[in-house]
């Protein structure tokens, strides 16, 4: 069974641009990778500009994207209007954005 998260980034005039990830989205496995591999806004901007995911791996290069590994459709990064209308707009387990200044926020459904 999959546990489906969402992954976003806070930009500089408050939205939030997210990608969707299908397997292990809670935060021993997704949250962890995310805090100790992609705290870094570029590395993070890279990940979401793959599109929709279905693996998130340390590395960039074996992240299972659906458009790049996986030949689907590309779904590019979903924008929110802020931090809190990405965690009031769920249907996913876990969500987690890193903030403009630099902090990872988790979010449960």
């Amino acid at each position: 069974m999959s546990t489906r998260s969402k992954i976003g980034i806070e930009n500089e005039n408050g939205r939030v641009n997210a990608i969707y990830c299908h397997w292990d989205g809670y935060p021993e496995y997704n949250g962890k990778i995310l805090k100790e591999h992609y705290s870094d806004r570029n590395k993070l901007q890279q990940l979401l500009e793959l599109g929709d995911i279905s693996v998130l791996k340390e590395d960039l290069g074996k992240v299972e994207a659906y458009h790049r590994d996986l030949c689907k459709t590309y779904y590019p990064p979903i924008e929110y209007r802020n931090i809190d209308s990405f965690g009031k707009q769920f249907g996913f387990e876990y969500g987690y954005v890193l903030t403009k200044n630099g902090e990872w926020l988790t979010f449960k459904d």
